[in-house]
């Protein structure tokens, strides 16, 4: 289940694509000479079982490596029993389409901490992680399931926190968003250093396997007392990229690294350029 190298890419279809469906998506990825885009089905699992195996063919074809994220409307910490069934169900149904389409691996965001500590969280989502893997296991399907780090400062989702939540489970590890990091400690991770630390930590704790398999989202971002507030394109944000490109690269990162920015392909092609320099 490794990659080898970086696969620099899109959250979704490019901006550029002619027709906004997945397999117009993945061949303007190839013209941008681009070769990752993560299905986006945050509002729905929107790709059908016919849709997603003419996805997994192209994206084999043109080299294009596939990942894809969940839903936002999960909540694996919801008061409401039926809430945490429903996301339980959308991530692993979100696995099941993104394995048909020759997917690498799957994100997703655990939750609101509600009433709960940071450690009933963890245990609670931890939980929740290991019947996901075990479902997606049965099924057959490889494909990684992953926690993200969250921006805002009322989600579950620290690095802390992610990497505790998949220790020591087979295919489970963390999503790196190093822009949602820089919004959660209010700036203060947004140099080399910072970042060269968050990537330190998970090779510490998970192993070099965990970096070696790494998916990471970048994009600029706005935040505030709180944290996370929006997605901006880099030219528009103060969280250095660069930094975390340069981190990338020390730590001889191999995966995939998806662009936020609403812009798109102009800041992934940024960060293939810097991943070159």
């Amino acid at each position: 289940m490794s990659l080898r190298g970086v696969y620099v890419g899109t959250a979704g279809i490019p901006n550029s694509a002619k027709r906004r469906n997945t397999l117009d998506g993945i061949r303007r990825i190839a013209e941008l000479g681009l070769n990752a885009m993560e299905l986006e089905f945050v509002r729905g699992i929107n790709l059908s079982a016919e849709a997603a195996s003419k996805a997994r063919e192209l994206s084999k074809e043109l080299g294009v490596v596939l990942t894809a994220h969940a839903p936002y409307y999960i909540n694996l910490l919801s008061d409401k029993a039926d809430v945490r069934k429903a996301s339980v169900e959308r991530i692993v149904e979100s696995a099941k389409i993104a394995y048909i389409a020759g997917a690498w691996s799957v994100v997703f965001h655990p939750g609101y901490y509600g009433k709960y500590s940071s450690d009933e969280a963890i245990r609670i989502v931890r939980e929740a992680v290991k019947h996901v893997v075990k479902v997606v296991t049965d099924m057959g399907l490889k494909i990684w399931v992953r926690p993200e780090t969250m921006g805002g400062l009322a989600e579950v989702g620290s690095l802390d926190e992610v990497i505790a939540i998949v220790e020591g489970i087979d295919m489970a590890l963390p999503a790196i968003d190093f822009a949602h990091l820089y919004a959660r400690s209010l700036g203060k991770i947004n140099t080399v250093e910072g970042f060269r630390e968050v990537l330190a930590e998970i090779e510490r704790r998970l192993g070099t396997e965990a970096v070696r398999n790494s998916h990471i989202h970048l994009s600029g971002i706005d935040y505030g007392e709180r944290g996370e507030k929006l997605h901006l394109n880099f030219d528009e944000s103060s969280f250095n990229w660069r930094a975390a490109v340069e981190a990338i690269k020390e730590f001889k990162v191999e995966g995939v690294v998806i662009c936020e920015s609403p812009n798109l392909e102009e800041d992934a092609q940024k960060i293939a350029d810097a991943l070159r320099e």
